[in-house]
């Protein structure tokens, strides 16, 4: 189980399939990224600084970068920027101040689909383009817990297995209401809301064994 999780699931791993499947997804971005001028600013909503570490992409010229986080976050890059706020409100962001905004695997973890829909349009709001990824609920796997239909099982099953197992990166959780929050606040969107959410977007299905494991959506670029 171990070695599954490390060459398939594990990006913390250079040659897992996720890392592979997470470079040629930032390749798009790059190629996206390559038509706008320099001096360039981008807002990464609810991103780390090692993920751009794990990119190769810290330092680079003409190009800063604000992390948006609800905790603040130690940058060790001079071309990085910190800042603490919520993604389904910014509103101490103006319109369109951010060339770009690139968010990562969150926007399943804001709540419910009001909440996403808050994240949707601040997102559409402060940059002026997006590039944003997120899990596909249709994906047998998934990603959060890596037990097959999770997504698909009722409240009180997901919240009895997290208070009972350790799943996927999720730790074993004994308190039952945390365990619940924890399930309700980890919702995967189907492609028509994220339709509905980023309507006039292009959208990107990123496909493992032949199944669309995850969403882009991007526009303005």
């Amino acid at each position: 189980m171990s070695f599954l999780f490390n060459k398939i699931v594990d990006n913390r791993q250079d040659d897992s399939m996720a890392t592979i499947m997470r470079r040629r997804r930032f390749e798009l971005f790059l190629n996206l990224l390559d038509r706008v001028p320099r001096p360039l600013s981008i807002l990464d909503v609810g991103g780390l600084p090692n993920f751009w570490e794990r990119m190769g992409f810290t330092d680079q010229p003409g190009i800063h970068i604000t992390l948006l986080n609800i905790h603040d976050e130690h940058l060790a890059h001079r071309h990085f920027t910190a800042m603490i706020g919520d993604a389904t409100d910014m509103s101490n962001i103006a319109d369109q101040a951010f060339d770009v905004v690139f968010s990562n695997s969150v926007i399943e973890h804001v709540g419910c689909f009001a909440q996403q829909r808050k994240m949707a349009q601040e997102v559409q709001r402060v940059g002026k383009r997006y590039f944003l990824q997120t899990p596909n609920y249709c994906f047998p796997i998934e990603p959060h817990f890596l037990f097959p239909g999770f997504q698909w099982l009722p409240l009180w099953t997901r919240t009895f297995l997290i208070t009972h197992f350790n799943l996927g990166w999720v730790k074993r959780i004994s308190d039952p209401e945390e365990a619940r929050t924890l399930v309700e606040t980890t919702r995967l969107l189907r492609r028509r809301e994220l339709h509905e959410l980023f309507p006039t977007a292009e959208l990107y299905e990123e496909r493992l064994f032949h199944l669309t494991k995850s969403f882009v959506v991007y526009e303005h670029w």
